[in-house]
């Protein structure tokens, strides 16, 4: 990820303190951000998802490619600075190797869940509560197409 940093010269940088928001879950923002320092928290709801301080993250893709409110929010943990990316579907646009940054990076979350949620069904597809519902939620997952 340290490629899209390097694709990022030059762009807008935005400070944060540590307990700010930088995406509220369900706002529309429009923006991108790339983590060039610090420590960020995706919270769902009131849950905790995960912490991620690896600079070239990017937060804001998933609602601009849906064009849709935020998922969950994204929180400074710590001091962080991050390249914000106003207009952020238009801006992947025009620059077709951030574009494809964001892609692999997707791609690689989704290998992961995808291993994750197999994983799940090895292990519980024989019962009969809601553990063993694995089996139709990936293929639910697999065979979804988006509303647009």
């Amino acid at each position: 990820m340290r490629d899209i940093l390097e694709l990022c010269q030059g762009m807008e940088t935005v400070s944060f303190a540590a307990g700010e928001t930088l995406m509220p879950e369900g706002g529309k923002t429009g923006l991108l951000y790339v983590l060039i320092s610090g420590c960020v928290e995706v919270i769902k709801g009131e849950s905790p998802v995960t912490r991620i301080r690896e600079p070239g993250a990017i937060f804001g893709e998933i609602s601009i490619l849906l064009d849709g409110p935020h998922p969950a929010s994204v929180e400074a943990v710590e001091p962080t600075t991050c390249h914000v990316i106003r207009g952020g579907k238009e801006f992947l646009a025009e620059n077709p190797l951030i574009t494809l940054e964001v892609a692999e990076l997707l791609a690689a979350r989704l290998k992961g869940m995808i291993a994750y949620l197999a994983d799940m069904k090895a292990q519980y597809g024989d019962r009969q509560d809601h553990l063993g519902m694995v089996d139709e939620l990936l293929l639910d997952l697999a065979h979804r197409i988006p509303k647009r």
